[in-house]
């Protein structure tokens, strides 16, 4: 019989082990979902403000204290029943509540936010994030006001306001030009206003806004804007607003993450639900 070195007999195995090992690698990263699938939120999920930190980034907050300035919130799914005794005794006058997403989505919890920030004394509105990519501006706009998104002149709600910010979904500028983003934002506007009588406010991010509408200055006349930027200021505002009117600027506020400051004093506040 041959003799064999020492070791020898074994090298077979472990060159099979090592194969086998190597096909085992390759299947779980073939059955594994890509990483871009596992990292996209569920549709519906969004939020005012879901891609600033992402994408902006954080820079300090704001001074308290500014008497210039009314404190307020915004809610959505996300933050399911909200404590708004508990808000309103913190100083937050008035709140606006997600209703709608695209035209697949309602917020279930969309009575007890907007009902219930009324109930305590605030200022409310409700807020539609749009999802430019799957209908048009003016479905999307009648979809906001059939689901919570109306108007009405009782002296405490606002405005409804379009969260026109990053695709979470997708790419960032939902797959549209800068012109096609801004036909599909005046789409929203217009029917907004044909179907209650008051512009709707604007929520963005300056960079956001730069980079999908090319920086567009046309909608500042009517619409009011509200700015996000989670910094000690609210630094450059879009083309054409000359100040903001309402300013998101953390995520990690007390009681519910997002804060907002209005620029102006609680009658300015009502002034804008009065129109």
């Amino acid at each position: 019989m041959p003799v064999h070195r020492s070791g020898t007999p074994h090298r077979p195995r472990l060159f099979a082990l090592g194969t086998l090992l190597a096909a085992f690698s390759l299947l779980s990263a073939l059955s594994a979902p890509p990483s871009s699938a596992a990292d996209t939120p569920a549709r519906g999920s969004a939020r005012l403000g879901m891609g600033v930190l992402a994408h902006d980034g954080q820079a300090g907050t704001p001074t308290t204290g500014d008497a210039t300035q009314t404190e307020g919130v915004d809610v959505s799914g996300y933050q399911g029943n909200v404590a708004w005794s508990t808000l309103w005794s913190s100083g937050v006058k008035w709140a606006y509540t997600k209703a709608t997403e695209g035209t697949y989505y309602t917020n279930p919890y969309f009575a007890q936010q907007y009902n219930g920030s009324y109930n305590v004394g605030m200022i409310r509105g409700a807020y539609h994030f749009a999802t430019p990519d799957t209908t048009s501006g003016a479905t999307q706009a009648n979809y906001f006001v059939d689901h919570g998104g109306g108007w009405s002149g009782d002296g405490r709600t606002l405005p409804g306001t379009l969260d026109i910010e990053w695709n979470p979904y997708g790419a960032a500028c939902y797959g549209k030009t800068q012109s096609a983003m801004v036909s599909w934002i005046s789409s929203f506007l217009a029917q907004y206003k044909a179907r209650t009588g008051r512009d709707a406010v604007i929520y963005t991010a300056t960079s956001w806004w730069s980079d999908c509408t090319g920086n567009y200055g046309g909608f500042a006349s009517a619409n009011p804007l509200s700015i996000a930027r989670y910094a000690a200021d609210p630094g450059t505002l879009p083309a054409g607003w000359a100040y903001y009117t309402m300013w998101q600027y953390t995520s990690s506020g007390p009681t519910v993450g997002d804060h907002d400051k209005f620029n102006g004093g609680l009658d300015r506040v009502r002034a804008l639900a009065i129109g």
